[in-house]
């Protein structure tokens, strides 16, 4: 064996193995799509107002905003399309709480920096018997419960007659049930320019925000004119917090910090970076989808590329002998791959995907028949074997190439002009057709130069 041909040879083992170790075990190392393993379904609906109507534009951008979200969060492939005029609908495959997608992708995430006006004392917990010894006090502290929730009802009445007719002038509540009467608006989400979750010097999960350069300049001068009073953090019309300006902040940086978790805070940041959706949306829908093709089906997908498999092997070992062999195990080297990239990419597996995957099978034993038909085509005009198996490579080499790039093109105009399942086959077509050429030409090769090292006679 040449040097050449052993360099080959140690390619294709360290490649298989590196598959192998990205492969095994398989066991929850593929991510599945809503037709084989289920996710969250959620239709929404958009809701025009007098400030954001609803036109063409703004449903656009409300899909872009829903995409780069739903990116962000990690999910991968999902189905994001118009139901018609105003609505939006989403499936999330994989999604183990549909809940948390839905405060992702629901939420507007108006975000805004307001003076604070005033604010109403604080609502306190409410009384637990348990926390008693007698009903008579725990009857007394409901009563007091009932006394200062009214008057922090009283004062909430009072501040909405302040606002009205006053434009600019807000009344929110924040999760405490506090009531603050805010003034303008000093920086809103329009001006941030990142968004990223942190951690304060508690260990406790903050939201980092950067402004641009105008976003800059406002909050300089919102700080520097409200040092020693609160600026309250309002997001969808709820006060995140409210902190007291200790010093005038420059640079266009600050941070929100509530009582949120990390998980809370990293959705936060993401809804922030997206961006405001530019119309409210209600939400019609949301539930829990099981696999829609159910256990059967998917067990019989797999059958049936099993059988297809078996017979393209039985076929290739009748018809080409000890040939057979070398472009057998090419192509469960070449299944082997296809599986590690789509684990390496973290591409979803649909059933669209699937048949994807059993049309690798054809390809890779069709570059194995063209090399293999050309071999013996030299080898019948009087060249021995070694430069029949040379001419063969390098003369179907040319036609292998063809076939597989205009299979790549139309792969890649089926991920740039589909979605959802569509995209999943082009994406395992195109990681199929990389790894045949790569099984065709080299796997197959190495594996005939080791059986000639051994045997120096094949039958063609």
């Amino acid at each position: 064996m040449l040097k050449r041909d052993r360099w080959r040879l140690l390619l294709v083992v360290a490649v298989a193995a590196a598959a192998a170790l990205v492969v095994f075990p398989i066991q929850g190392r593929v991510r599945l799509g809503l037709d084989l393993k289920g996710g969250a379904h959620i239709v929404l609906q958009a809701v025009g107002t007098p400030e954001s109507p609803i036109t063409e534009d703004s449903i656009q951008r409300l899909l872009a905003v829903l995409r780069n979200r739903i990116d962000q969060y990690g999910v991968t492939e999902p189905v994001i399309q118009r139901q018609g005029k105003d609505r939006v609908a989403v499936d999330l495959p994989g999604v183990a709480d549909p809940e948390a997608a839905l405060d992702l992708i629901g939420r507007t995430a108006l975000l805004e920096f307001r003076k604070v006006e005033g604010v109403s004392p604080e609502v306190p917990p409410g009384p637990e018997r348990k926390n008693y010894d007698s009903d008579a006090s725990f009857e007394q502290a409901k009563t007091r419960w009932a006394a200062a929730k009214a008057e922090v009802d009283r004062v909430a009445e009072e501040m909405k007659a302040q606002v009205a007719g006053k434009p600019g002038m807000q009344v929110a509540r924040d999760e405490e049930g506090r009531v603050y009467l805010l003034g303008p608006v000093y920086v809103a989400g329009k001006d941030l320019k990142d968004a990223r979750t942190a951690f304060d010097q508690f260990s406790r999960p903050v939201v980092f925000l950067k402004f641009n350069k105008e976003g800059a300049r406002l909050f300089d001068e919102a700080t520097a004119a409200n040092v020693g009073k609160q600026i309250s953090i309002v997001l969808d019309g709820i006060v995140v917090s409210a902190p007291v300006v200790q010093e005038r902040i420059s640079g266009g940086e600050a941070q929100i910090s509530g009582r949120f978790s990390e998980s809370e805070a990293q959705r936060l940041s993401i809804m922030l970076r997206a961006g405001a959706l530019p119309v409210k949306v209600e939400v019609l829908e949301n539930r829990s989808v099981g696999p829609t093709l159910g256990a059967d089906s998917v067990r019989e997908g797999i059958k049936s590329g099993l059988i297809g498999a078996g017979l393209v092997v039985v076929f290739m070992l009748l018809y080409y002998g000890i040939l057979g062999i070398a472009a057998d195990l090419a192509l469960g080297i070449s299944l082997l791959l296809v599986m590690a990239g789509m684990i390496l990419m973290q591409s979803t597996l649909t059933l669209p995907g699937i048949g994807g995957i059993i049309l690798t099978i054809g390809m890779a034993v069709d570059g194995n028949i063209l090399i293999y038909e050309r071999m013996r085509e030299e080898y019948r005009s009087g060249k021995t074997l070694l430069a029949a198996l040379d001419a063969g490579f390098s003369k179907a080499l040319v036609v292998i190439l063809d076939s597989n790039i205009t299979t790549l093109i139309a792969a890649g105009v089926l991920f740039y002009f589909g979605s959802g399942p569509i995209r999943g086959f082009a994406v395992t077509l195109s990681i199929g057709v990389v790894a045949a050429v790569f099984c065709n030409v080299v796997v197959t090769r190495a594996i005939l130069q080791m059986m000639l090292a051994r045997k120096r006679s094949l039958a063609l």
